[in-house]
């Protein structure tokens, strides 16, 4: 008999992830009841909660270039590649109008502007606004890593920030890739290069992975002591208005499409559920893209090539719940809060902002630029987006984490009726802590 002992099994990564959520709901409520949120919890909970998203987001650049300039090589062996990215764009568009038409019958239903308890004279216009020349300049790479500098004044003491715009770095990916695969021979050596580093990434990626349950744990507590639920009394109409549609949106249209192309609904939300927790949690489509992209690949089964192109450009432009249900709602609410009538073709407006201007968000910080858009295309009062902005961080988690299960559906599908599928993976839903796959 063998006098090594056995080394104890750990929970599987779902279960750790959920007992996490539990250990934050737990550790918030416990902060909050202190009743201070400068205290010693409070901050460390905040404080861990950052670091986490920060080392997610600190991977986007270099990973969304590397595969999607890997994405491009292999492309290039698929023949039917164009028709991938084409039917990629359709499914986008085909969600997000099924998303915006759900947003604007629940508006219409339930008609959240005529049960508003928030005072008008509270409306102030945000100072964040989308427009479509923002788009069309987010096209344009600033630089060559995407990247842009703002400086704050805060009593008296300057700040500077660094952000990157994704789709600058999408763009940029694109126009690198494709130059290597065409000057043939000479770009093979940066391909092997940018394979190699991408395989670095990825095993980052991996180690970031691990430490979801830790930042679950943290986010959680840290929403629960800065947000709490004591703002929706006064929307209540529109919060469960935004709620009910995202709901429709996740267990009713999802698992229908999933249903109707012969994928098993119960196998794609069991996979994907570690990006749409931390979408939840983390309320950044940028920041979980990383464990979006890994999970399509490896516990879906759709192939490295076509993810590494579909969920980047997904993270920024497929956005079913801040960029469809949530600006239908919210225009609703605004024009009924003010007693504005909406007519047919501004309904057709609100359909048009939502499947074609998402991608306006691209970059840019929450859904607030997609509302501004939506209001400011259909004339209506700027300053009703400022009611809504006390629960935009409650709404938010819902939000991104529709966006992000949207993100993973679409390539699944996709990938599902070009026959490229891996049906064994999707099937067996590898794990998501697994090893990384070679590049």
């Amino acid at each position: 008999m063998s006098s090594l002992k056995s080394k104890p099994r750990l929970p599987s990564f779902g279960v750790q992830v959920l007992a996490g959520m539990g250990l934050g709901l737990a550790l918030g409520f416990v902060a909050r009841t202190i009743g201070n949120d400068a205290s010693a919890l409070a901050v460390t909970l905040h404080t861990i909660g950052q670091i986490f998203v920060q080392l997610l987001k600190a991977l986007v650049p270099p990973l969304v270039f590397t595969a999607i300039v890997s994405s491009i090589a292999a492309l290039r062996d698929l023949e039917n590649a164009a028709k991938l990215v084409w039917q990629t764009l359709l499914w986008f568009a085909l969600t997000a109008l099924i998303a915006v038409l759900i947003g604007i019958t629940l508006g219409l239903v339930i008609q959240p502007g005529l049960h508003a308890g928030v005072d008008a004279a509270s409306a102030t216009a945000p100072t964040t606004r989308g427009t479509w020349l923002d788009f069309l300049k987010g096209l344009v790479p600033a630089n060559m890593l995407g990247l842009s500098a703002s400086t704050t004044i805060a009593d008296g003491t300057a700040s500077t920030a660094l952000s990157f715009n994704v789709l600058q770095i999408i763009v940029m990916a694109i126009a690198i890739g494709a130059a290597a695969v065409r000057v043939g021979a000479a770009g093979e050596s940066f391909l092997t290069f940018n394979a190699s580093a991408l395989a670095v990434f990825r095993r980052l990626l991996h180690w970031v992975i691990r430490l979801t349950p830790i930042g679950t744990a943290a986010l959680i507590g840290d929403a629960v002591v800065r947000y709490g639920w004591s703002a929706l009394s006064a929307l209540g109409a529109f919060a469960g208005a935004v709620y009910v549609g995202l709901a429709l949106v996740l267990l009713v249209v999802y698992p229908t499409l999933l249903a109707a192309n012969g994928l098993n609904p119960l196998r794609f939300f069991a996979s994907v559920w570690p990006a749409t927790q931390l979408g939840f949690v983390s309320r950044s489509s940028v920041g979980t893209m990383p464990v979006t992209e890994d999970v399509t690949e490896r516990a879906l089964g759709v192939p490295r090539a076509y993810t590494a192109f579909a969920v980047p450009l997904g993270s920024t432009t497929k956005m079913d719940g801040c960029a469809a249900i949530y600006p239908a709602v919210s225009a609703i609410f605004v024009a009924q809060f003010y007693g504005l009538p909406l007519h047919l073709t501004d309904y057709g407006l609100i359909v048009f902002v939502s499947v074609i201007g998402s991608a306006a968000t691209a970059g840019l910080t929450g859904a607030t630029v997609m509302l501004t858009l939506t209001l400011s295309t259909l004339g209506l009062p700027l300053e009703g987006a400022g009611l809504l902005l006390a629960i935009d961080p409650i709404l938010d988690m819902g939000r991104t984490a529709v966006n992000v299960t949207g993100q993973a559906l679409v390539p699944t599908i996709v990938a599902r009726r070009a026959g490229i599928l891996d049906m064994d993976r999707f099937h067996a839903g590898a794990p998501v802590t697994g090893e990384p796959q070679p590049a």
